[in-house]
């Protein structure tokens, strides 16, 4: 269960702050379209969504695997299973064959394989699937990049299964190892050594031997690590053009080992020419990939002058980071996903002023036992919300192995600096206690 504390104290159970009036019915009075999410049944961008739809006048359908799901709007879906594909899209064509839908619209990376099928059988906008593909997994983007003429930093890939020795040999240090397809920085550590490299290898064996998909369980990627600032850029492609909505400064170091992001910030605060640069780049990668519609995130390093590619991943933004989008672009992310994907104008009304949020990171292992300072948190001039996404009791895992938040503070100010300030002050209210967690010895039989 997530818990939010708002500014009176008060605690209470999650909600969504989406404006839901700003556009009731689809343009020109139209009959409702009806929109098609293909969505894990845990994702909590179902909720978002369907708000989204309700704002615009929508109907929703959603493709889940949830047959006995506690949510109506699941339960009463169309039910799929994501590693059946071709049945998958078979059952999606047969229900726009008694009804059509309007537009098609993936939640999360593992969704993207079935929507895009569907959408290209059923001769809707979508990107190719090798563009698709190369937007998850990172070994195929790095390849995507090179082959286009974009500076990407050094790289292979190592299969976990073989000898180590000549896959490693004439590797650059620091450099920095990545699963395939993992979000959320997890299993990315960075070695300065090959002693080093050799020691966190089997700890990132250990992690992506949970990965979904087959083929990205034994191997990894290593390149070389570029120092520099961080920064992010949110933006929707129609027909092959960026429209940007966002760009994010990361204003916290991230030189590793571990790569836990914290601080997003928008506006950005880097002068125009870098920025203007920057946006220039993610086009250029958007191109390389193949990528022509619907939402992508951007992230970059600002290396020796240039915004280095470190991925573009065809969804929005993770976590509840979507919400500081009603800042920058007037509405809510999924609105502006769905409007895009039913071709509608994105009627952008930015609302001014600045927007942050801070990504709690988890400060170690074992049982929370409770997080003080919240009330003081949330007290703080410029803060928003304080949302806590772990229950007490539940077992905390930080990064490489874990790859989640403790929970989300909000903030808007005047002018980026004062989010920051604000968002800084926030965490240092904050105490986490935490138990160790001790193992249970079993006794002999």
């Amino acid at each position: 269960m997530w818990c939010l504390w708002r500014r009176d104290g008060r605690r209470r159970g999650l909600r969504l702050n989406l404006k839901l009036g700003l556009s009731s019915a689809p343009p020109g009075g139209k009959k409702s379209p009806r929109v098609l999410l293909v969505a894990l049944h845990q994702s909590y961008r179902v909720p978002a969504y369907q708000m989204a739809a309700a704002a615009l006048g929508a109907r929703l359908v959603i493709a889940s695997q949830g047959h006995h799901s506690v949510i109506p709007a699941i339960a009463d879906g169309l039910h799929i299973e994501f590693d059946k594909v071709p049945e998958a899209v078979e059952r999606i064509v047969a229900s726009a064959a008694r009804e059509p839908f309007d537009a098609i619209v993936a939640s999360d990376d593992l969704t993207l394989e079935v929507a895009t099928r569907a959408a290209a059988a059923l001769g809707m906008p979508h990107n190719p699937l090798s563009a698709v593909c190369a937007a998850r997994r990172k070994d195929l983007a790095r390849d995507a990049l090179r082959a286009a003429g974009l500076p990407v930093p050094r790289f292979r890939c190592l299969n976990l299964t073989q000898d180590l020795t000549p896959q490693i040999s004439g590797l650059d240090y620091p450099c920095v190892i990545k699963p395939l397809a993992m979000a959320a920085s997890r299993g990315v550590i960075r070695v300065d050594s090959s002693d080093e490299l050799r020691r966190m290898l089997p700890r990132v064996a250990a992690i992506v031997a949970e990965a979904v998909v087959s083929d990205e369980r034994d191997r990894v990627l290593v390149e070389s690590f570029l120092p520099g600032a961080e920064i992010a850029i949110e933006g929707l492609l129609r027909g092959g053009r960026l429209h940007v909505l966002a760009v994010f400064d990361k204003p916290e170091p991230l030189d590793g080992p571990f790569f836990e992001e914290s601080y997003y910030i928008t506006p950005s605060r880097l002068p125009p020419a870098i920025l203007d640069g920057a946006i220039e780049r993610l086009t250029q990668a958007c191109a390389a990939y193949g990528l022509r519609e619907g939402p992508v995130h951007g992230e970059m390093r600002l290396h020796e002058g240039e915004a280095w590619i470190l991925e573009v991943a065809a969804r929005t933004i993770g976590g509840d980071c979507a919400r500081l989008l009603s800042f920058g672009a007037g509405r809510s992310l999924e609105e502006l996903v769905l409007r895009q994907a039913l071709g509608w104008p994105l009627d952008l009304d930015p609302s001014g002023g600045a927007a942050g949020v801070l990504m709690i990171p988890t400060p170690g292992a074992g049982t929370l036992r409770r997080v003080e300072g919240v009330l003081a948190a949330q007290q703080l001039p410029g803060i928003d919300e304080l949302l806590i996404s772990v229950r007490e009791g539940y077992e905390l895992v930080p990064l490489p192995e874990g790859g989640s938040y403790l929970g989300f503070v909000f903030a808007h100010a005047d002018t980026p600096a004062e989010v920051e300030s604000a968002l800084r002050d926030a965490h240092d209210c904050l105490n986490i206690v935490i138990a160790p967690s001790l193992p249970v010895a079993m006794p002999a039989a």
